[in-house]
């Protein structure tokens, strides 16, 4: 009986996944030795070397698959929140008796072994989650199933936040995507991405002005919910006029009066035309309009003062080196300035397997982790690199297909928080590796160098191939 069990745990198992997850480890591997190949220990299972301790951290990473494949799938569901207070039990843990490295209390150390909890939290959050939002009496539009999600998530982000690893803690940011699948309204979307382009607009221009250009945009808003085109031209023409006559009196009356000061004095007088206008008509959706300006304003001076007075010098060069503000090759900018030259020169097919001269003498800080992806731009080139990104969109679609023919909403939840979480990272890594987004310590999935990365990228995918197995069926 137990000879029958055990050779029914491959059954229906999707080997399209598997063999993209063993494709990517492999070609992870061959990077990662090619990024600290090291002529005197030409060995792979010279485990002295990191190729050799990545190989063994593979290897385990195979026996943790077998083991996840034998368990029921009944269990994940069953066990979800016992996992997920277990790993925040360990992110605690870690803040008191963990090890720091490179200024983070991050990891746990035992002799020459480390364990990161915050990798292992991505899956134990995306259980909890999936398990929140099967029960049956489940409604995304309820505020409180709302705040408990918000909880669920924030809880392990704050956490991992405090070690201090504000990369691992941004990740929690792409289970928005899960909820959107579910039935949050498209608004949320719309609202995050005036949200990044406010934050983006308090790092490159001054507070005050923003403020205006947010009062401005309400009263544009307004008008254009009311759908009258006569009070909307009404309502500029005031305003034009009004900061004309003050733009002049100031130019010839020689006054010290700034032009930020003028056009906030503009808005002030010309807004007695839409607060009549308000007042007589009594326009219901105004208070909502209040609101969002507030919020608006409220959110810009948090994200001014967290980036003037919480985040860490470096953070702010960072951030400010990838919007334009500042040019630092030789400083925080070196990285990825290095990382750029690497993949350029590898040309379309690349230097060929341990030719890359940029990686061969350590010109790329990190090279086998977080920057792990210009190796393969430098050895292999844009066959190579275009190779890497379309395996990892095979994997992205084949976890969504996979996630959409499941019966069991808990599965589907659960895929497409594998499915986020992945494409963040991917999309992260690649794009601070080519300069378009900014460095925050991510790794690569599947390729970076790392025991903790490897198996919880496992883990996190294996669960939903043995989820997967059970797909007819309602867990």
């Amino acid at each position: 009986m137990q000879g029958k069990r055990t050779s029914n745990i491959f059954q229906k198992i999707d080997w399209i996944t598997v063999s993209l997850y063993l494709i990517l480890v492999l070609i992870g591997w061959i990077n990662i030795y090619a990024a600290v190949y090291n002529e005197e220990h030409q060995s792979i299972l010279d485990i002295s070397q990191r190729y050799g301790k990545q190989l063994l951290w593979i290897f385990c990473a195979f026996i943790i698959i077998l083991f996840i494949l034998i368990i029921d799938s009944k269990a994940y569901p069953m066990f979800s929140y016992i996992i997920y207070l277990v790993i925040i039990l360990s992110l605690i843990s870690v803040l008191v008796f963990g090890k720091e490295v490179n200024g983070a209390r991050s990891w746990f150390e035992i002799g020459d072994f480390r364990l990161q909890p915050a990798e292992f939290a991505k899956f134990a959050t995306a259980l909890a989650l999936a398990n929140f939002m099967s029960k049956h009496d489940f409604q995304i539009s309820r505020f409180e199933n709302i705040f408990q999600i918000v909880v669920l998530i924030l809880l392990p982000s704050s956490l991992i936040l405090l070690q201090p690893d504000a990369g691992s803690a941004i990740v929690y940011i792409t289970f928005v995507l899960v909820l959107y699948r579910e039935g949050l309204s498209g608004t949320f979307l719309i609202l995050g991405v005036i949200l990044i382009i406010l934050f983006i607009l308090v790092l490159l221009i001054k507070l005050y002005i923003l403020f205006i250009v947010i009062a401005i945009f309400s009263v544009i808003i307004f008008h254009l919910s009311r759908r009258s085109i006569k009070e909307t031209l009404i309502s500029a023409a005031i305003l034009i006029a009004t900061f004309s006559a003050i733009y002049l009196t100031v130019y010839f009356t020689k006054i010290d009066f700034e032009l930020h000061k003028q056009i906030a004095s503009a808005i002030v007088f010309s807004s007695i035309y839409f607060i009549v206008q308000v007042y007589r008509r009594k326009i219901k959706n105004v208070f909502l309009i209040i609101v969002i300006m507030i919020s608006s304003v409220a959110f810009s001076y948090s994200v001014d003062y967290i980036f003037t007075n919480v985040l860490q010098e470096h953070q702010k060069t960072r951030i400010n080196i990838l919007l334009g503000v500042e040019t630092d090759l030789k400083g925080a900018g070196y990285n990825v300035n290095q990382s750029k030259i690497a993949i350029g020169s590898g040309g379309f097919t690349g230097k060929g397997f341990l030719q890359g001269t940029q990686t061969k003498y350590n010109f790329v800080p990190e090279q086998d982790t977080d920057f792990i992806f210009c190796t393969v731009g430098e050895e292999w080139g844009f066959l190579g690199t275009s190779l890497v990104i379309l395996l990892f969109l095979a994997l992205l679609l084949r976890i969504i297909y996979i996630s959409e023919r499941q019966r069991s909403v808990f599965s589907r939840v659960y895929g497409y928080s594998v499915a986020s979480l992945l494409f963040f990272h991917i999309l992260v890594n690649i794009g601070m590796t080519i300069g378009l987004l900014p460095v925050i310590g991510i790794p690569l999935p599947f390729f970076s160098y790392g025991g903790s990365s490897l198996w919880a990228f496992t883990i996190l995918l294996f669960i939903l191939v043995k989820l997967d197995t059970s797909r007819d069926e309602v867990i």
